[in-house]
């Protein structure tokens, strides 16, 4: 959704970088493109003019000034005002004392609150709750078949006492709906109302009924993501209408501009609550306005995986792994499946990949990135003997062909597979003797993911050089003139008493400790191939 925006933010922030000090000009031209990024993204201009006033004001001042890093500090900015504008602190949904519950959802016909609702269930079940939803859109053709299908997909009860298509009371449904949800002992109620093609005044009085009749906990406004201008004209008029006390982002997965999101709460002072983020029943979210800021600047989400990761793993078997590790035991086919059988349950690979910081310079990796190819690994794995996934080191190459031909693919895939696997036994050791980060230099190098490839760092991104004979090096000397320099000037600053960032060094000598930014672009091109664009 935000991607065309997060790459003209960080191409702004670029230029920012080096500064050691930032002029009125330089602050002038900055706000220019966030401007631009912000109105190209549809966000409505009272709300960029107020955005970017403060962040002149805020730049302008001394808290940059006298900033140690000018350019970073504008960063920090940016990012405080974004979370400012998408509604400050994460908002919960507030459960009523006595249950049950009841939520109540409005919003345009074709925003998606039909299908959100089956969603709002399924989420409230993961939390614990027994949610009952409640057909009370009788105007629309099919609207109650439709609510009883997703409630259906969403192990949700659904109460449709009504045909719909035009006959029954709506408000009658609702409010007959408490009783029944107390009597079966549901503790969270959510009526699903009527949509409406526009500004409608009869079915905006009809949602106001509704609300005054069952008197719910939340009203939460259902607004297509991508509807972009009019974002702002319908929040208001549904927040005049009905008075909704929450915000809920359908469609967030679109190719859209996305400047709903970046409007609505401040528009309305109403927070966002929760986004839908995908067509499955998983793909819904409680929104974040902290996370989803860093993912708008290419920081990454990386919170949210790991509660996806808390939810979706066993518990009992990560400890089980942890301890076998630890022991020094290898990392074998049989823990291979398990967490991939984990990664699977956390949904989209290439959405949680996207949720990695800096993952904006591989986007055309992740667009050709194949979901499918998760299960093609699985059916390789499962076409072993349970004595070939616990020693594959027994694995030849009549065994190989046998697998191959079991999982309905080549020998290369298997072998290709094979590589993978070994790669990730080396990092799985390496984290175990302290050697460093995986994928960094003595790290022990980064596993490719199945689909991935050809991206750069991780395994089968470039082609193996083949095996020779290694030249010896004259004295223990590097061949390479530049790094004699830069070993002879290391044993000069260690007789000298000097020590040099170890950080530093493994990143091609540049000082992290120094105020300057980190800039991937400045390391040698043989960096392991991890960041592309290095020097040559």
């Amino acid at each position: 959704m935000f991607n065309s925006l997060s790459d003209r933010l960080t191409a702004t922030f670029k230029n920012l970088r080096g500064k050691g000090r930032l002029s009125e000009a330089d602050v002038d031209a900055t706000i220019r493109e966030i401007r631009r990024a912000l109105l190209d993204a549809d966000v409505a201009l009272p709300v960029v003019r107020a955005f970017t006033g403060r962040i002149r004001e805020r730049a302008l001042s001394e808290e940059v000034s006298g900033a140690l890093n000018p350019g970073q500090q504008v960063v920090k900015i940016v990012n405080d005002e974004l979370v400012g504008i998408l509604g400050g602190q994460t908002r919960r949904l507030n459960f009523a004392k006595r249950p049950p519950t009841v939520i109540m959802l409005a919003g345009l016909q074709g925003a998606g609150k039909t299908t959100l609702a089956g969603k709002l269930a399924h989420w409230l079940k993961s939390e614990g709750h027994r949610p009952m939803l409640v057909a009370a859109d009788l105007q629309r053709p099919n609207a109650v078949n439709q609510l009883q299908i997703v409630g259906e997909r969403a192990g949700a009860v659904v109460y449709a006492p009504e045909p719909g298509n035009g006959v029954g009371d709506p408000i009658q449904v609702a409010t007959n709906s408490i009783e029944v949800a107390k009597s079966k002992l549901h503790d969270v109620v959510i009526v699903d109302t009527a949509g409406r093609l526009g500004i409608d005044e009869e079915l905006m009085q009809q949602a106001a009924d509704i609300r005054s009749a069952v008197n719910p906990d939340e009203v939460l406004f259902v607004i297509d993501a991508m509807i972009g201008q009019d974002a702002v004209k319908t929040a208001e008029a549904f927040l005049d209408g009905v008075d909704f006390t929450g915000v809920v982002l359908s469609k967030l997965d679109g190719d859209s501009r996305g400047g709903a999101a970046l409007s609505v709460a401040e528009v309305t002072g109403k927070p966002i609550m929760f986004a839908s983020t995908g067509e499955s029943m998983k793909d819904f979210e409680q929104f974040h306005p902290d996370r989803m800021a860093d993912r708008i600047l290419d920081m990454g989400d990386i919170m949210t995986l790991i509660e996806q990761a808390e939810k979706n793993f066993d518990e009992k078997e990560t400890e089980k792994l942890k301890k076998k590790v630890e022991s020094g035991e290898d990392f074998d086919l049989n823990d291979f499946l398990t967490q991939m059988a984990g990664l699977k349950k956390m949904g989209s690979m290439k959405k949680m990949l996207g949720m990695m910081p800096g993952m904006s310079q591989y986007k055309e990796q992740l667009a050709n990135f194949d979901e499918r190819e998760v299960d093609r690994v699985e059916a390789i794995v499962r076409s072993m003997t349970p004595q070939e996934r616990s020693n594959p080191k027994i694995l030849n190459g009549s065994r190989r062909a046998r697998i191959a031909k079991g999982a309905g693919t080549t020998v290369t895939a298997v072998n290709q597979l094979m590589e993978r696997f070994t790669q990730a036994q080396k990092m799985m050791r390496s984290m175990t003797r302290g050697g460093g980060m995986p994928g960094m230099p003595g790290g022990g190098g980064m596993p490719q993911m199945p689909g991935m490839g050809g991206m750069p760092g991780v395994a089968g991104g470039k082609k193996k050089k083949p095996a020779g004979k290694k030249k010896g090096r004259k004295g223990g000397q590097s061949g390479n003139p530049a790094k004699r320099a830069q070993e002879a000037q290391a044993l000069a600053d260690k007789k000298a008493g000097k020590t040099q960032d170890p950080v530093g060094s493994a990143f091609g000598g540049v000082d992290l400790g120094k105020d300057e930014e980190f800039d991937p672009a400045n390391l040698p091109k043989g960096f392991g191939g991890i960041f592309p664009g290095g020097k040559k």
